[in-house]
């Protein structure tokens, strides 16, 4: 199979194609050689090996000196699929997710967590930081914000399994419905890469989330750091006459 472009095969099309290449393919397969994907492909090796440089950084292909090129870890899915009403309904990520908490304390939320939270700048504000752990995997860092009075009497062992949303609303009758989420891409810096055990400045999802109850109050604010080679999220859409 040869591609062509005219002016020469540029590296996105190259890596267009290795994406879908891996796509069904199990991690830790071995991709083929690059002196046969260059012969497949019609292209130079050095056009070839910043393409697989591109997917390497992004954790999608693992090089092994002296083996080989493979495929890169499973990836935790987060489905987000579109109700009716134009919202979107979050299901349970894949894989068993448990957490290790590494603070957990109250302080005044100042002027700026006061107004993401809607609270007064001297409301205790309760932080919380845990690094979520997917199947013995670390996968992100959680830095939760919540009103102290919404969950006074909650404690750490509270929040290293199993649903939190589940704990509030047993628990404190607290009923999460809602929220806006916004992700962008990120990299890590030094403690989160520690945490994460990825190199510093690894592409990493930065999700901010302020969550409401049933009734519209602010329940938490929420900023996470994703690792970009082990999570992912997917979107079902629904597309109308007027959609762009």
């Amino acid at each position: 199979m040869t591609l062509n472009t005219g002016a020469g095969l540029k590296r996105d099309r190259v890596r267009d194609f290795l994406l879908d290449f891996v796509a069904d393919m199990r991690a830790g397969e071995a991709i083929p050689s690059e002196r046969d994907l260059c012969k497949e492909l019609g292209v130079s090796r050095p056009t070839l090996r910043a393409a697989i440089d591109d997917l390497v950084r992004s954790g999608v292909l693992v090089r092994e000196h002296g083996r080989g090129t493979f495929t890169g870890p499973h990836r935790v899915t987060q489905a987000l699929a579109a109700t009716p009403s134009g919202s979107f309904y979050a299901p349970p990520a894949e894989g068993h997710w448990l957490s290790r908490i590494l603070e957990f304390g109250s302080a005044p939320a100042g002027p700026q967590l006061a107004r993401r939270l809607q609270l007064a700048p001297a409301a205790l504000v309760l932080r919380v930081v845990r690094l979520r752990v997917v199947d013995d995997e670390p996968m992100a860092i959680e830095r939760l914000h919540l009103p102290h009075l919404l969950v006074d009497g909650l404690v750490p062992d509270d929040m290293e399994s199993g649903s939190f949303y589940r704990v509030l609303r047993e628990r404190f009758g607290v009923d999460v419905r809602s929220a806006v989420q916004t992700i962008e891409a990120t990299v890590t810096d030094e403690t989160e890469a520690a945490l994460l055990s990825v190199p510093e400045h690894f592409p990493a999802l930065m999700v901010e989330r302020t969550t409401r109850d049933v009734n519209g109050g602010i329940v938490e604010f929420t900023r996470s750091i994703y690792r970009g080679d082990r999570y992912r999220v997917t979107s079902e859409l629904h597309f109308d006459a007027a959609s762009g």
